[in-house]
């Protein structure tokens, strides 16, 4: 049975879900970052996932992205999945600008996350989840 890991739990919102994964939202305000979780249990690499599942991943990673670049205007998209930390299988997508506090370095351990207030997080979801309604279960 699918259990989304603790830590991705802990440091994330639920977006909304899809027919394949999860959509979550970082909480971390400095960086619009969602994170796509397939609902696979025991997951860890994309080549755990069946071919029809991995082409329902990019299917929802290439929305996912579109949405981000509609709603955020990035001047990058930055797309991995590394699971160092996590290693249940979870692919990011944080939108970069050029005068972000981190560019052009990679967001990890640069800055201490900074948590959304509970109505932006909210005003957040919400408008993600109904940009996303067109691939939703």
């Amino acid at each position: 049975m699918f259990q989304l890991d603790p830590r991705l739990n802990q440091d994330c919102h639920l977006v909304t879900e899809l027919p394949l994964c999860l959509v979550l939202m970082m909480n971390d305000n400095q960086y619009p970052w969602m994170i796509l979780v397939p609902k696979i249990e025991g997951a860890r690499e994309i080549l755990d996932l069946s071919i029809a599942q991995q082409q329902q991943l990019w299917l929802e990673s290439s929305r996912l992205t579109r949405v981000m670049q509609q709603r955020y205007a990035p001047d990058k998209m930055n797309i991995a999945a590394l699971g160092n930390v996590v290693e249940q299988l979870h692919l990011h997508h944080i939108a970069r600008y050029k005068k972000d506090i981190a560019w052009p370095a990679p967001v990890w351990g640069k800055y201490p996350a900074k948590g959304y207030d509970a109505a932006t997080a909210q005003q957040e979801i919400m408008a993600m989840s109904e940009l996303l309604e067109d691939i939703k279960a």
